[in-house]
């Protein structure tokens, strides 16, 4: 397994695929790993949280890197972590599903949208879930650049999710997803993660999402229609 955190050895019957959860920065695996200690929800028997670093780049290699160990051709990779919304009226700590994530290269479908917020929700009741299109840059972004960015239809932007999905689908068919908690949006724009209440809010709302992680994990075993 990559490094972070990882289950029991082998695989459980019925569950054989692993879990690869990436994020990009410290605070964001320091809230993962924080949950998993409080031993929240069923883990996967073989899974990992991986911290990939800042960007689409750093993103990529280390995604790939993780993938090429033995036993990760079939893993299910969800990327997550902090974003900044597109759409006014969101707020720090309001979650985003990807049903797609995109960058210039184009667009990855994320498997098991719909069943994911559902299991979202019921992991942090009162938080409110938004589904849709999650776009990548190389940038933090600013200002005006929102209101461009969600002119193309996206209603969240991060610089790892797409990255993370394209290397993860290259050359091979696996499942894969982005939840991403929003640290800052239109009205509430935000200088430094952890300085101010938004920051706060949306560490705790990612320190408990890990659950419904495991429960879409867990939906890939059931027949697709």
């Amino acid at each position: 397994m990559p490094a972070g955190t990882g289950g029991g050895e082998g695989d459980r019957p019925g569950n054989p695929d692993p879990l690869l959860v990436a994020c990009a920065l410290r605070i964001e695996r320091t809230a993962l790993r924080s949950a998993d200690r409080g031993g929240r929800g069923e883990r996967p028997a073989s899974y990992a949280i991986l911290r990939t670093g800042m960007g689409p780049r750093a993103a990529e290699r280390a995604v790939r890197r993780a993938l090429e160990r033995p036993g990760m051709d079939r893993a299910a990779v969800l990327a997550t972590g902090f974003c900044a919304g597109l759409v006014p009226g969101m707020h720090p700590g309001d979650l985003v599903v990807a049903a797609a994530a995109g960058d210039p290269r184009g667009s990855v479908p994320c498997t098991g949208t719909a069943l994911l917020a559902e299991a979202l929700a019921r992991a942090v009741p009162g938080r409110t879930v938004h589904t849709g299109a999650l776009t990548g840059s190389d940038h933090v972004v600013r200002g005006q650049e929102r209101a461009r960015l969600r002119a193309t239809g996206a209603v969240a932007v991060d610089m790892e999710s797409a990255a993370t999905l394209w290397t993860a689908t290259r050359g091979a068919n696996r499942a894969v997803a982005a939840v991403r908690v929003i640290v800052d949006a239109p009205e509430h724009e935000l200088v430094r993660i952890g300085t101010v209440r938004g920051g706060i809010s949306a560490f705790r709302v990612l320190r408990a999402v890990l659950p419904a992680f495991y429960d879409w994990h867990r939906s890939l075993l059931l027949p697709r229609r």
